[in-house]
């Protein structure tokens, strides 16, 4: 049913291309949200949406141990308003992008 979905390997990069957008997924794959989140479910255990967080946030975490400011992280990993980015990277991780690269041995870097 999924064959095309399954013959994809490089999720990630996939996502990356998409910049992290649902619908943008599901036209690079060329099928309707109803199936792409059947085949997220399947695959990977949960929505397209959520999936696509968890990348971004994974992107932008790597971006801050690459040394980039919280700012250019967020400019990096598509957001608009870095604020916003701080509230979903806390969200997430649990702590602030400024944080993190303090606790990624980082130094200075600052929002």
């Amino acid at each position: 049913m999924y064959t095309h979905l399954h013959q994809i390997t490089n999720w990630p990069k996939l996502a990356e291309e998409a910049k992290w957008h649902t619908g943008k997924l599901v036209k690079e794959c060329k099928v309707s949200l109803r199936t792409l989140e059947r085949f997220f479910l399947k695959k990977f255990g949960k929505t397209p949406k959520r999936w696509l967080t968890e990348q971004r946030q994974i992107w932008a975490a790597k971006r801050l141990q690459d040394g980039l400011w919280p700012k250019e992280a967020a400019a990096d990993a598509g957001y608009v308003n870095h604020t916003q980015f701080s509230r979903e990277f806390k969200g997430y991780w649990g702590f602030t992008p400024s944080e993190y690269a303090r606790r990624s041995g980082l130094g200075g870097k600052m929002s």
